[in-house]
C-alpha cells in the first residue's frame, strides 16, 4: 500500500509596515501578494505496483514560471529515485518547459532502471504461464525542442536514445517449465549490449489548461523518429506516433466532475528490438495489466477517465481502456481487444498548481491486476 508524507515550499509575504495614522494621511491599498517563483514539493514515497514490489523513495517536484505573463503555462519537472523489494533501482528525471510567451516548448525525460523484468514474448495474446525470467540495466533519454507557430500549435524536432545492456536469463524457462526463457526465441543479437538512437520531427496542437491535471482543452501530438547508424545505432527502424486527448468538464459552474479520453497509437517499420517495441500496459496506459505485457510492431489503445472532486484535498476517478497489438497493420480485430479498468484516489499536494498524488488500482487482460502509485494524471 502507500505511505507518503509531503513537504512544499509555501510562498511568504512580509506584512506591509505602517505608521501613525495623521489627518494628512491617504489609505494606500496594499501591494498585491506575490507569486513565489518557484514552488517544490519534496515527498518520501513508499508504494507498491505490479512491476515493482513494494519500492521506497523520494520524489522532488518543482513547478514555476517564466516571466510575469499568466497566459504562459507553469512549467513542472520530477526528480524521482527509489529501490524495490525486487532489488529494482531507478532513478529518472522528467520534465515540460513552457519558455516566456511560450513560444519554446522544452520536454524531455532521462531514465535509470536496473530491474529484473518479466518477459511475456511478442503477440496479443501471451499466456500468463509463459513468463519468463529476465534482468537488463537501461538508460532512455528523450528529448524535444518545439517552437510556436501559431496560438497552441508547435513544431520541432525529437530525439530518443536507449542504451540497453546487462542483458541476462534469470531462468532457463517460462514459469510453466514448458518452454525455454522466450527471450531465447529473439535473435541472439538482441540479448547483447544494444543502443538505439534516432531523430525526427513533432508537430503539436497543445490547448491543455495544465498539464498537470487538465479541466479542459485538447492535446494532438504526432512524431515520426527514424533510428540509424547516422547516430551509432545498433539497430535501422522508424517509429510513427499519434496521441490525441480530450478534456471537458461536465459542470458549467465549477471544475469538480472531468471527462477525459485519450487515443494512442505507435507503429514501426523495420526491425524493432524488443525493448524498442510498442506495448500496452504499466501506470499511463491499460493500467491493470503488467507494462510490457503484450508488444509488438504495431499498437493502438484508447481510454476514458471521468475525474470527481470529493472534499478538502481528496478526489475519485473511474477508468476504463482497450488496446491490442499485432506485427502488421492489417491483423487488428474488432473482437481482439485486451481491456482493462480500475479506480483510484487523488490527494492534492499543492492545490493551485495542481500537483497531487495518484493512487490506482486496476485489472486488465491475462488475469492481471495492479496497484500503482504515481504523481499527476494518467494523461
Amino acid at each position: 500500500m502507500l505511505l507518503t508524507a509531503a513537504a512544499a515550499t509555501q510562498a511568504q509575504t512580509l506584512p506591509p509596515t505602517s505608521t501613525p495614522e495623521t489627518p494628512s494621511d491617504v489609505p494606500v491599498p496594499a501591494a498585491p501578494r506575490k507569486e513565489r517563483r518557484v514552488k517544490v514539493a519534496a515527498l518520501p514515497i513508499v508504494f507498491s505496483q505490479p512491476e515493482t514490489g513494494i519500492a521506497y523513495g523520494a520524489a522532488v517536484l518543482p513547478v514555476w514560471r517564466f516571466g510575469t505573463d499568466t497566459t504562459t503555462r507553469k512549467s513542472t519537472a520530477r526528480l524521482l529515485g527509489y529501490y524495490t523489494q525486487r532489488k529494482q533501482s531507478s532513478l529518472s528525471l522528467t520534465y515540460t518547459v513552457f519558455t516566456p510567451h511560450e513560444r519554446f516548448i522544452l520536454g524531455g525525460e532521462a531514465f535509470y532502471f536496473n530491474f529484473p523484468y518479466y518477459y511475456y514474448g511478442i503477440g496479443n495474446n501471451t499466456r500468463k504461464a509463459e513468463k519468463s525470467d529476465i534482468s537488463y540495466k537501461v538508460i532512455i533519454v528523450t528529448q524535444r525542442v518545439l517552437k510556436k507557430l501559431r496560438p497552441h500549435t508547435f513544431a520541432g524536432l525529437g530525439f530518443r536514445l536507449t542504451d540497453l545492456h546487462h542483458i541476462r536469463l534469470d531462468d532457463d524457462s517460462t514459469d510453466d517449465r514448458t518452454r525455454p526463457n522466450l527471450l531465447l526465441l529473439r535473435d541472439p543479437r538482441e540479448r547483447q549490449t544494444t543502443l538505439t538512437a534516432g531523430l525526427g520531427p513533432t508537430f503539436l496542437y497543445d490547448s491543455r489548461d495544465n498539464v498537470l491535471s487538465t479541466y479542459r482543452g485538447s492535446y494532438l501530438e504526432t512524431s515520426a523518429l527514424f533510428m540509424g547508424r547516422y547516430l551509432g545505432s545498433d539497430y535501422r527502424f522508424s517509429r510513427f506516433l499519434l496521441d490525441a486527448r480530450h478534456f471537458r468538464s461536465l459542470r458549467k459552474t465549477d471544475n469538480r466532475t472531468i471527462l477525459a479520453g485519450q487515443l494512442l497509437a505507435q507503429f514501426h517499420t523495420g526491425k524493432v528490438p524488443f525493448r524498442e517495441l510498442a506495448n500496452l500496459g504499466g501506470e499511463k496506459m491499460m493500467r491493470g495489466i503488467y507494462e510490457g505485457r503484450f508488444r509488438d510492431r504495431q499498437a493502438v489503445a484508447a481510454q476514458l477517465e471521468l475525474r470527481q472532486q470529493l472534499f478538502w484535498r481528496l478526489g475519485a476517478v473511474v477508468f476504463g481502456a482497450a488496446g491490442q497489438v499485432h506485427d502488421q497493420l492489417d491483423q487488428f480485430r474488432p473482437n481482439d481487444f485486451n481491456v482493462a479498468a480500475g479506480a483510484g484516489l487523488r490527494v492534492a499536494v499543492n492545490r493551485a498548481d495542481r500537483l497531487a498524488i495518484r493512487i490506482d488500482y486496476a485489472v486488465g487482460s491475462g488475469q492481471s491486476s495492479g496497484l500503482y502509485f504515481a504523481f499527476n494524471e494518467a494523461f
